[in-house]
């Protein structure tokens, strides 16, 4: 297989099960072909973004790293179904792009790999699923009372299921 990804090492940002913390870090390591990609990442924006990638094309360094950082915010389109997740320059990333039936992977490097929609999707699926296996077995996480940060939460898992189901 030439595209793989995991995340290990769970953990919210104080290190325990706060209600309050909506953001899932975790140590994130991805191959591309041959090449390995490792980075403390937030994973529960990157399983996000994987999703996104099953129907848009993500070109490097034009939007969030694929691994990043930090999301220091999430902010919420008005019908609830669509976020931005607003963070640091820091992180790691690539270039999905769409092409009939595969995906083409492509490093800052030149690196390149295509991959058939199908194992891309079956990797991109059992990522997403393991984060939210991990939200599920915490606390269930306390709504916000701020209404940007509440509104942001309840868009990230409305997006997040809606591209995991279509």
């Amino acid at each position: 297989m030439s595209f793989s990804i995991d995340a290990t090492n769970f953990k919210w940002i104080d290190g325990i099960d706060e209600r309050e913390d909506l953001c899932l870090h975790g140590h994130a390591v991805a191959y591309i072909g041959q090449k390995k990609l490792e980075y403390d990442a937030t994973v529960s924006a990157t399983a996000l973004y994987l999703l996104k990638t099953l129907t848009e094309n993500h070109i490097i360094n034009t939007d969030n790293q694929l691994l990043p950082c930090c999301g220091f915010s999430i902010f919420a389109n008005e019908a609830l179904d669509n976020v931005f997740i607003s963070g640091c320059d820091n992180g790691i990333d690539w270039s999905v792009i769409h092409d009939r039936d595969r995906v083409i992977l492509e490093l800052e490097d030149g690196t390149r790999d295509e991959v058939p929609i199908d194992e891309y999707k079956r990797v991109v699926f059992a990522f997403a699923d393991k984060v939210e296996a991990f939200y599920k077995s915490c606390a269930q996480k306390k709504l916000p009372n701020d209404k940007i940060d509440r509104d942001g939460y309840i868009a990230f898992w409305n997006e997040w299921h809606r591209r995991r189901n279509q």
